[in-house]
């Protein structure tokens, strides 16, 4: 294994907003990508959807959608994910969303109610995927 090979390399795509801070929306490393939380900001406008909970969560996975082609992997790949929810309240609407990006051998998943979310948003999704093989480099 070469050092070369496994040094970390930073994704971007236009198809997703672009970080709102010092940070990198997404990062490939060894075999895995790893992507900051997202949430629901169209990348066109750099605002929240409009149209409440279900629009953001579908936003949010069309962002997740976007860094993961990227980074040459797809949702079928993804093997954690993290839920943060400004109100568990929302769980069942989120999570009926968030089932048809895995219809089937869903990742491991964690879901978390927190204070708040950056620019008011009501949900906040990161993942963690495997690249194929040849994306890959250790």
């Amino acid at each position: 294994m070469s050092r070369q090979c496994c040094r970390k390399e930073v994704v971007t795509t236009d198809q997703a907003p672009k970080p709102i801070g010092p940070y990198s929306a997404a990062v490939k490393g060894g075999h895995f990508v790893f992507t900051a939380g997202q949430i629901g900001i169209d990348p066109r406008t750099g605002e929240i959807v409009q149209g409440g909970i279900e629009a953001e969560t579908r936003q949010v996975m069309k962002n997740l959608r976007a860094l993961l082609e990227a980074a040459g992997t797809n949702f079928e790949r993804v093997v954690k994910t993290t839920i943060f929810l400004r109100d568990m309240n929302d769980f069942a609407k989120v999570n009926a969303i968030y089932g048809e990006f895995f219809p089937s051998e869903p990742p491991a998943r964690s879901t978390v109610q927190v204070a708040a979310l950056p620019k008011g948003a009501a949900v906040e999704i990161e993942v963690i995927a495997l690249l194929p093989e040849d994306n890959s480099c250790c």
